[in-house]
Protein backbone atom coordinates (compact mmCIF):
# COMPACT_ATOMS: atom_id res chain seq x y z
CA UNK A 1 0.00 0.00 0.00
CA UNK A 2 2.80 2.71 0.76
CA UNK A 3 5.89 1.14 -0.77
CA UNK A 4 4.63 3.22 -3.97
CA UNK A 5 4.58 6.45 -2.12
CA UNK A 6 8.17 5.71 -0.64
CA UNK A 7 9.66 4.69 -3.14
CA UNK A 8 9.94 1.18 -2.20
CA UNK A 9 10.47 -1.85 -3.85
CA UNK A 10 9.08 -4.19 -1.45
CA UNK A 11 7.82 -3.71 2.22
CA UNK A 12 11.23 -3.32 4.40
CA UNK A 13 9.89 -4.59 7.56
CA UNK A 14 8.56 -7.84 7.22
CA UNK A 15 9.15 -10.46 10.71
CA UNK A 16 9.89 -13.03 8.36
CA UNK A 17 13.58 -14.31 8.86
CA UNK A 18 15.23 -12.96 6.00
CA UNK A 19 18.94 -13.00 5.61
CA UNK A 20 19.22 -10.30 2.98
CA UNK A 21 17.50 -8.20 5.53
CA UNK A 22 19.67 -9.02 8.19
CA UNK A 23 21.12 -5.95 9.80
CA UNK A 24 24.68 -6.98 11.11
CA UNK A 25 25.14 -4.82 14.47
CA UNK A 26 28.46 -5.17 16.38
CA UNK A 27 26.52 -8.23 18.63
CA UNK A 28 24.79 -9.85 15.60
CA UNK A 29 28.29 -10.40 14.50
CA UNK A 30 29.42 -11.83 17.27
CA UNK A 31 26.76 -14.18 17.36
CA UNK A 32 27.37 -15.28 13.97
CA UNK A 33 31.20 -15.55 14.47
CA UNK A 34 30.75 -17.30 17.91
CA UNK A 35 28.00 -20.27 15.48
CA UNK A 36 31.16 -20.37 12.98
CA UNK A 37 33.72 -20.77 15.47
CA UNK A 38 31.44 -23.62 17.74
CA UNK A 39 31.31 -25.78 13.63
CA UNK A 40 34.83 -25.91 13.45
CA UNK A 41 36.67 -29.42 13.46
CA UNK A 42 36.40 -29.91 16.54
CA UNK A 43 33.32 -28.68 17.27
CA UNK A 44 29.65 -30.53 18.89
CA UNK A 45 27.60 -28.44 20.45
CA UNK A 46 27.03 -24.83 19.81
CA UNK A 47 24.38 -23.17 21.95
CA UNK A 48 22.88 -19.50 20.53
CA UNK A 49 20.16 -17.64 22.97
CA UNK A 50 18.28 -14.79 23.24
CA UNK A 51 14.83 -13.16 23.98
CA UNK A 52 12.14 -13.36 21.57
CA UNK A 53 12.28 -11.16 18.50
CA UNK A 54 16.33 -10.97 18.98
CA UNK A 55 16.93 -12.23 15.61
CA UNK A 56 18.40 -15.70 16.79
CA UNK A 57 16.99 -17.54 13.46
CA UNK A 58 17.98 -14.85 11.19
CA UNK A 59 21.33 -14.93 12.27
CA UNK A 60 21.02 -18.88 11.82
CA UNK A 61 19.57 -18.28 8.75
CA UNK A 62 22.29 -16.49 7.72
CA UNK A 63 25.13 -18.90 8.85
CA UNK A 64 23.41 -21.38 6.89
CA UNK A 65 23.82 -19.21 3.42
CA UNK A 66 27.66 -19.15 3.82
CA UNK A 67 28.23 -23.23 4.66
CA UNK A 68 29.42 -24.67 1.55
CA UNK A 69 28.08 -27.24 -0.55
CA UNK A 70 29.38 -30.12 1.22
CA UNK A 71 27.54 -29.23 4.19
CA UNK A 72 24.24 -31.78 4.81
CA UNK A 73 21.89 -29.45 7.40
CA UNK A 74 18.83 -31.27 9.08
CA UNK A 75 16.56 -27.86 10.28
CA UNK A 76 14.26 -29.26 13.44
CA UNK A 77 11.60 -26.50 14.58
CA UNK A 78 9.26 -28.29 16.50
CA UNK A 79 11.26 -30.42 19.76
CA UNK A 80 8.67 -30.99 21.64
CA UNK A 81 8.93 -34.59 20.61
CA UNK A 82 9.69 -37.81 22.14
CA UNK A 83 13.71 -39.59 22.21
CA UNK A 84 12.25 -41.92 19.27
CA UNK A 85 10.03 -38.77 17.74
CA UNK A 86 13.10 -36.97 17.46
CA UNK A 87 15.35 -39.44 15.71
CA UNK A 88 12.69 -39.83 12.99
CA UNK A 89 12.36 -36.41 12.84
CA UNK A 90 16.21 -36.25 12.29
CA UNK A 91 16.18 -38.99 9.95
CA UNK A 92 13.34 -37.57 7.87
CA UNK A 93 15.69 -33.88 7.62
CA UNK A 94 18.77 -36.53 6.40
CA UNK A 95 16.12 -38.11 4.35
CA UNK A 96 17.27 -41.68 5.53
CA UNK A 97 14.80 -44.39 4.70
CA UNK A 98 13.00 -46.38 7.79
CA UNK A 99 10.13 -48.83 8.08
CA UNK A 100 7.93 -46.83 10.51
CA UNK A 101 6.64 -49.84 12.07
CA UNK A 102 9.78 -51.55 12.85
CA UNK A 103 11.06 -47.50 14.55
CA UNK A 104 13.27 -48.34 17.76
CA UNK A 105 15.78 -46.52 19.76
CA UNK A 106 18.28 -48.70 18.26
CA UNK A 107 17.09 -48.97 15.04
CA UNK A 108 16.83 -45.29 14.56
CA UNK A 109 20.32 -44.15 16.26
CA UNK A 110 21.98 -46.69 13.99
CA UNK A 111 20.21 -45.16 10.68
CA UNK A 112 21.65 -41.66 12.04
CA UNK A 113 25.06 -43.30 13.09
CA UNK A 114 25.71 -44.93 9.13
CA UNK A 115 24.66 -41.88 7.66
CA UNK A 116 27.52 -39.67 9.38
CA UNK A 117 30.31 -42.00 9.15
CA UNK A 118 29.05 -42.47 4.77
CA UNK A 119 29.34 -38.37 5.37
CA UNK A 120 32.57 -38.36 6.45
CA UNK A 121 33.93 -40.81 4.19
CA UNK A 122 32.77 -38.66 1.65
CA UNK A 123 34.50 -35.35 2.73
CA UNK A 124 30.89 -33.81 4.10
CA UNK A 125 29.79 -32.24 7.48
CA UNK A 126 26.80 -32.62 8.99
CA UNK A 127 24.99 -30.09 10.98
CA UNK A 128 21.99 -30.87 12.89
CA UNK A 129 20.21 -26.99 13.84
CA UNK A 130 17.15 -26.97 16.48
CA UNK A 131 15.16 -24.51 17.21
CA UNK A 132 13.07 -23.42 20.20
CA UNK A 133 15.52 -25.71 22.10
CA UNK A 134 13.93 -24.15 25.68
CA UNK A 135 11.26 -27.09 25.50
CA UNK A 136 13.68 -30.20 24.79
CA UNK A 137 13.31 -32.77 27.50
CA UNK A 138 16.16 -33.80 29.88
CA UNK A 139 16.18 -37.37 28.24
CA UNK A 140 15.82 -36.34 24.88
CA UNK A 141 18.78 -33.93 25.36
CA UNK A 142 20.76 -36.28 26.47
CA UNK A 143 20.08 -38.86 23.45
CA UNK A 144 21.67 -35.91 21.46
CA UNK A 145 24.55 -36.06 23.63
CA UNK A 146 24.82 -39.70 22.83
CA UNK A 147 24.45 -39.27 19.21
CA UNK A 148 27.64 -37.04 18.97
CA UNK A 149 29.56 -39.64 20.54
CA UNK A 150 30.94 -40.80 17.31
CA UNK A 151 33.92 -39.05 16.19
CA UNK A 152 37.34 -39.48 14.61
CA UNK A 153 40.45 -38.43 16.48
CA UNK A 154 40.30 -34.93 15.53
CA UNK A 155 36.49 -34.31 14.63
CA UNK A 156 33.02 -34.92 16.08
CA UNK A 157 31.22 -36.44 12.85
CA UNK A 158 27.57 -34.81 14.48
CA UNK A 159 27.58 -31.17 15.08
CA UNK A 160 24.57 -29.03 16.54
CA UNK A 161 23.18 -25.89 17.44
CA UNK A 162 20.97 -25.60 20.39
CA UNK A 163 18.91 -22.04 19.76
CA UNK A 164 16.31 -21.51 22.17
CA UNK A 165 15.04 -19.00 24.91
CA UNK A 166 17.03 -17.67 27.94
CA UNK A 167 15.49 -20.83 29.43
CA UNK A 168 17.68 -22.67 27.75
CA UNK A 169 20.89 -21.72 29.86
CA UNK A 170 19.28 -22.51 32.94
CA UNK A 171 17.47 -26.23 31.55
CA UNK A 172 21.38 -26.75 30.66
CA UNK A 173 22.67 -26.18 34.11
CA UNK A 174 20.82 -28.88 35.57
CA UNK A 175 23.00 -31.73 37.17
CA UNK A 176 21.98 -34.34 35.23
CA UNK A 177 23.08 -32.75 31.70
CA UNK A 178 26.63 -31.74 32.67
CA UNK A 179 28.31 -34.18 30.48
CA UNK A 180 26.29 -32.22 27.26
CA UNK A 181 26.89 -28.50 28.63
CA UNK A 182 30.64 -29.56 28.77
CA UNK A 183 30.57 -30.71 25.37
CA UNK A 184 29.30 -26.60 24.53
CA UNK A 185 31.88 -25.60 22.77
CA UNK A 186 30.54 -21.53 21.74
CA UNK A 187 27.93 -19.70 23.47
CA UNK A 188 26.43 -16.48 22.68
CA UNK A 189 23.53 -14.53 23.93
CA UNK A 190 21.63 -12.06 21.75
CA UNK A 191 20.83 -8.66 22.92
CA UNK A 192 18.74 -6.23 22.37
CA UNK A 193 19.64 -3.33 19.58
CA UNK A 194 20.38 0.34 21.30
CA UNK A 195 19.05 3.29 19.84
CA UNK A 196 21.64 3.94 17.88
CA UNK A 197 21.59 0.84 16.63
CA UNK A 198 18.11 1.14 15.70
CA UNK A 199 18.31 3.97 13.73
CA UNK A 200 20.94 2.23 11.52
CA UNK A 201 18.73 -0.97 11.36
CA UNK A 202 15.99 1.32 10.14
CA UNK A 203 17.89 2.76 7.56
CA UNK A 204 19.54 -0.58 6.59
CA UNK A 205 16.16 -1.97 5.35
CA UNK A 206 14.60 1.34 3.76
CA UNK A 207 17.90 1.28 1.72
CA UNK A 208 17.84 -2.64 1.04
CA UNK A 209 13.69 -2.03 -0.21
CA UNK A 210 15.26 0.68 -2.46
CA UNK A 211 14.55 4.01 0.08
CA UNK A 212 18.08 5.49 0.57
CA UNK A 213 16.50 8.62 2.11
CA UNK A 214 15.49 8.54 6.12
CA UNK A 215 12.12 8.30 6.45
CA UNK A 216 12.35 8.43 10.62
CA UNK A 217 13.10 11.48 12.52
CA UNK A 218 14.92 11.30 15.64
CA UNK A 219 12.31 11.92 18.11
CA UNK A 220 10.64 8.66 16.36
CA UNK A 221 13.46 6.49 16.51
CA UNK A 222 14.13 7.14 20.44
CA UNK A 223 10.39 6.61 21.01
CA UNK A 224 10.24 3.18 18.92
CA UNK A 225 13.41 1.94 20.82
CA UNK A 226 11.61 2.76 23.86
CA UNK A 227 8.37 1.27 23.20
CA UNK A 228 9.89 -1.90 21.52
CA UNK A 229 12.94 -2.26 24.02
CA UNK A 230 15.22 -2.73 20.90
CA UNK A 231 13.49 -6.48 20.24
CA UNK A 232 13.76 -6.54 15.99
CA UNK A 233 10.62 -8.04 15.71
CA UNK A 234 8.67 -5.49 17.34
CA UNK A 235 10.62 -2.67 15.34
CA UNK A 236 9.38 -4.11 12.52
CA UNK A 237 5.72 -4.72 13.85
CA UNK A 238 5.61 -1.03 14.98
CA UNK A 239 7.76 0.53 11.79
CA UNK A 240 5.70 -0.88 9.20
CA UNK A 241 2.45 0.58 10.95
CA UNK A 242 4.73 3.61 11.25
CA UNK A 243 4.69 3.61 7.40
CA UNK A 244 0.93 3.10 7.06
CA UNK A 245 0.13 6.08 9.06
CA UNK A 246 2.64 8.41 7.77
CA UNK A 247 1.05 7.18 3.92
CA UNK A 248 -2.11 7.46 5.21
CA UNK A 249 -1.75 11.44 6.30
CA UNK A 250 0.49 11.72 3.64
CA UNK A 251 3.07 12.91 5.54
CA UNK A 252 6.67 11.91 3.80
CA UNK A 253 8.50 11.70 6.78
CA UNK A 254 7.79 9.34 10.15
CA UNK A 255 7.28 11.66 13.17
CA UNK A 256 7.09 10.92 17.01
CA UNK A 257 2.97 11.88 16.81
CA UNK A 258 2.85 8.81 13.97
CA UNK A 259 4.83 6.74 16.63
CA UNK A 260 2.61 6.94 19.33
CA UNK A 261 -0.45 6.71 17.16
CA UNK A 262 0.70 3.25 15.61
CA UNK A 263 2.10 1.82 19.01
CA UNK A 264 -1.39 2.33 20.52
CA UNK A 265 -2.92 0.17 17.90
CA UNK A 266 -0.64 -2.93 17.54
CA UNK A 267 1.64 -2.62 20.73
CA UNK A 268 -0.53 -2.20 23.69
CA UNK A 269 -0.40 -6.09 24.70
CA UNK A 270 3.41 -4.41 25.08
CA UNK A 271 2.94 -2.23 27.78
CA UNK A 272 4.33 -2.63 31.20
CA UNK A 273 1.78 -3.66 34.23
CA UNK A 274 1.87 -0.83 36.80
CA UNK A 275 4.39 -1.33 39.28
CA UNK A 276 2.92 -2.39 42.32
CA UNK A 277 2.34 0.31 45.40
CA UNK A 278 3.28 -0.84 49.22
CA UNK A 279 0.82 1.92 50.16
CA UNK A 280 -2.23 1.01 48.09
CA UNK A 281 -3.50 -1.22 51.18
CA UNK A 282 -3.02 1.49 53.67
CA UNK A 283 -6.38 3.30 53.93
CA UNK A 284 -7.90 -0.55 54.93
CA UNK A 285 -6.06 -0.92 58.43
CA UNK A 286 -6.55 2.72 58.83
CA UNK A 287 -10.22 2.75 58.56
CA UNK A 288 -10.67 -0.55 60.44
CA UNK A 289 -8.41 1.33 63.13
CA UNK A 290 -10.88 4.04 62.87
CA UNK A 291 -14.24 1.70 63.01
CA UNK A 292 -12.80 0.11 66.08
CA UNK A 293 -11.99 3.42 67.92
CA UNK A 294 -15.73 4.50 66.89
CA UNK A 295 -16.92 1.01 68.73
CA UNK A 296 -15.16 1.50 71.72
CA UNK A 297 -15.89 5.03 72.27
CA UNK A 298 -19.98 4.25 71.71
CA UNK A 299 -19.12 1.35 73.60
CA UNK A 300 -18.50 3.36 76.91
CA UNK A 301 -20.96 6.12 76.43
CA UNK A 302 -23.27 3.27 76.66
CA UNK A 303 -22.25 2.05 79.36
CA UNK A 304 -21.11 5.07 81.44
CA UNK A 305 -24.56 6.00 84.23
CA UNK A 306 -26.41 9.36 82.83
CA UNK A 307 -27.19 11.81 85.22
CA UNK A 308 -30.30 13.92 84.11
CA UNK A 309 -29.30 17.43 84.52
CA UNK A 310 -31.89 19.12 86.56
CA UNK A 311 -31.56 22.53 88.13
CA UNK A 312 -30.97 22.18 91.24
CA UNK A 313 -33.42 23.74 94.02
CA UNK A 314 -32.30 25.06 97.30
CA UNK A 315 -34.92 23.40 99.92
CA UNK A 316 -35.61 25.36 103.24
CA UNK A 317 -34.13 24.19 105.91
CA UNK A 318 -35.71 22.72 108.42
CA UNK A 319 -35.65 23.21 112.55
CA UNK A 320 -33.48 20.43 114.13
CA UNK A 321 -35.54 18.80 116.59
CA UNK A 322 -33.05 17.61 120.02
CA UNK A 323 -34.06 14.34 121.45
CA UNK A 324 -34.66 14.87 125.52
CA UNK A 325 -33.22 12.29 127.26
CA UNK A 326 -35.52 10.13 128.92
CA UNK A 327 -34.93 9.26 132.08
CA UNK A 328 -34.99 5.70 132.75
CA UNK A 329 -38.38 4.56 134.81
CA UNK A 330 -37.91 2.11 136.75
CA UNK A 331 -41.13 0.45 139.00
CA UNK A 332 -41.37 1.90 142.10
Amino acid sequence: MYTGFFGLSEQPFSISPNPKYLYMSYRHKEALAHLNHGLGDSGGFVLLTGEVGTGKTTVSRCMLDQLSDSTEVAFILNPTLSEIELLGTICDEFRIRYKKSDATLKLLTDKIKNRLLKNHANGKNTILIIDEAQHLKTEVLEQLRLLTNLETNTKKLLQIILIGQPELQALLKRQELRQLAQRITARYHLLPLTVQEIALYLQHRLRVAGCERPIFDPKAITLIHQTTKGIPRLVNLLADRCLMGAYATQSPFVNKKIVTRAASEILAFETEPKKNNPWKWLPIPISLILIIVAGLAWYTWQETPQVNAQPIVEQPAKKQTVDQPVENQTDK
